[in-house]
């Protein structure tokens, strides 16, 4: 290989516009602000300390436990230059959850905002206090720390090859078994090179809100893009969806990603505020969706309410990257799709032998990129178990496609339910039940039977002002038995305050399927409550 080669780097483009515009504002949270001089003074100084000082080698792992603050990124940035894999812990996580993701990847260093010092503190008196050689509390102490680093040089820097990992982001995901997965410099930069291209909203005069949890694999990569590119991201510290209707309006903002739950969130605001500031984010051009299926209901409303033209919603996974986006032509003259593939993608759905299915047909969806994941820590099992010969890998999503190429995703493959034999899609029942004028959310899960293996149960979350009883539920029951075959219909409607999501904004149907819930049967004569296991 030439001499000449480059490895791609995250933190090569904050490296590039610092240099050549140490002036241009970068990023601001809360009363903080950095120019991209400054933050690229701090990432070479955060490196030169984890060389000099931590003594961090290559392939290191660096725990970080934080909420968003102005200093993720340079964390992230500064370690990984100087060879470390930073591993984004879940801010809300319990001490117990910590402890055991750190005994499986063993962190030498601990970075910890503030506000989680004494559950942090608390994981490592779980049998860490040998292994976490050095815990940095971000504030004062850590600034006094990074004023006295000097930066590094490159000579001090290791090499290596851009597949090198910068990270590892520990998720449940919706099975409740933590999984490390490995992601690489190069499967992150080129992300970074894809969403600029799709998105229109990542070059150097672009402005973006980053309010999701940088500590998932999306909220970082959605705000890291446009320090890649040379533009100024504002990193709200906590989602209040007042606030974000505020800033939309005030802040001068190109681009915003959120997931489902944030904009159920707002458009639970009273409607004088909402009628208020419709039409005051007047700059916005791009509107991002991920980490799981816009009902369609919203996705109208979110189009009605912030204007045609701006919504994407961008199918994908950790393991994956991004797989695939509906832009905002398509949004509405479809229902449900997620779009075809996303640039540098394939998509195939393959049947259980392995065969692509035809037109119209459910099959599990396989994609290939150069975005893909490195495996997962310490399970090469768990790799294998998930991909296929030529770097194919499934996130265990089913979905078909149309004529036109456009993906609609039916379900997880291990949420599918078989009722009597007959194979029902959660998704397709949710779509159903979140039509019903009375409903917001739902969520259907399977639980054993002993007639039919598998029935299906219900849970919705109510619009506001709609209570819950036997009534409602004969009546949300009812409306889905005239739309959906009688095996698919619900027989168990439970009402819940909201859907158990992870941080990422993913469903964790488990805790519906294995927790007590109070359900009203349905579909007996006389109808009854049930407590459920």
């Amino acid at each position: 290989m030439s001499g000449l080669y480059r490895p791609l780097r995250i933190s090569d483009g904050l490296h590039a516009v610092g240099q050549r515009e140490p002036g241009r504002p970068a990023l601001r949270c809360e009363d903080r602000e950095f120019t991209y001089g400054q933050l690229r003074d701090r990432v070479l100084r955060l490196a030169g300390g984890a060389v000099r000082e931590l003594g961090l080698k290559l392939g290191d792992r660096v725990a970080m436990l934080a909420p968003n603050c102005a200093e993720y990124p340079e964390v992230l940035c500064g370690f990984s230059d100087a060879g470390g894999i930073v591993v984004t812990l879940n801010p809300r996580s319990p001490a117990a959850e910590i402890a055991a993701a750190c005994r499986d990847c063993t962190p030498s260093v601990m970075v910890v905002h503030p506000s989680l010092e004494t559950v942090a503190r608390e994981a490592i008196a779980m049998g860490l206090g040998d292994r976490i050689g050095r815990l940095i509390v971000l504030g004062p102490a850590y600034e006094r720390w990074l004023a006295g680093q000097s930066p590094v040089t490159e000579a001090e820097l290791p090499r290596f090859d851009e597949t090198q990992p910068f990270t590892l982001v520990y998720s449940s995901g919706t099975t409740g078994q933590p999984k490390g997965i490995v992601i690489s410099h190069r499967s992150r930069t080129l992300t970074f090179h894809g969403m600029a291209m799709e998105y229109g909203c990542y070059g150097p005069d672009d402005r973006f809100y980053a309010l999701a949890p940088m500590s998932h694999g999306a909220g970082f990569a959605f705000a890291m893009c446009t320090l890649y590119f040379g533009g100024f991201a504002e990193i709200a510290p906590r989602f209040d969806p007042a606030q974000v209707l505020e800033r939309l309006a005030e802040g001068a903002f190109s681009g915003v990603f959120m997931v489902p739950t944030h904009f159920q969130a707002i458009f639970a605001l009273p409607p004088e505020t909402l009628a208020r500031r419709k039409g005051t984010a007047r700059t916005l051009r791009t509107i991002i969706s991920n980490a799981a299926a816009l009902p369609q209901p919203v996705k109208e409303r979110i189009v009605a309410y912030f204007g045609e033209g701006l919504l994407h919603e961008t199918y994908g996974s950790t393991e994956a990257g991004i797989v695939t986006n509906i832009r905002p032509q398509d949004q509405l003259r479809t229902r449900q799709s997620v779009g075809r593939a996303f640039a540098l993608n394939e998509v195939r759905l393959l049947a259980p032998d392995g065969s692509e299915v035809p037109v119209g047909e459910v099959g599990e969806l396989f994609s290939r990129s150069p975005y893909l994941f490195e495996g997962y820590w310490n399970h090469p099992e768990w790799t294998a178990e998930c991909s296929r010969e030529g770097g194919w890998i499934s996130a265990g999503d089913l979905a078909r496609r149309d004529e036109e190429g456009f993906l609609y995703i039916v379900d997880r493959k291990k949420d599918m339910v078989v009722s009597g034999g007959f194979n029902v899609y959660p998704r397709e029942v949710e779509i159903v039940l979140e039509q019903h004028p009375a409903v917001r959310e739902a969520c259907v899960v399977g639980v054993a039977d002993d007639h039919w293996g598998e029935r299906v149960r219900g849970f919705v979350v109510l619009r506001e002002g709609q209570e819950g009883g036997q009534p409602l539920a004969e009546d949300i029951a009812a409306f889905c038995r005239a739309r959906l075959a009688a095996y698919k219909a619900p027989r168990e409607i439970g009402f819940i305050a909201a859907v158990p999501r992870n941080i990422g904004g993913k469903v964790l149907k488990r805790e519906l399927r294995d927790g007590h819930h109070s359900c009203f049967v349905v579909h007996n004569r006389e109808p009854k409550v049930q407590r459920t296991a």
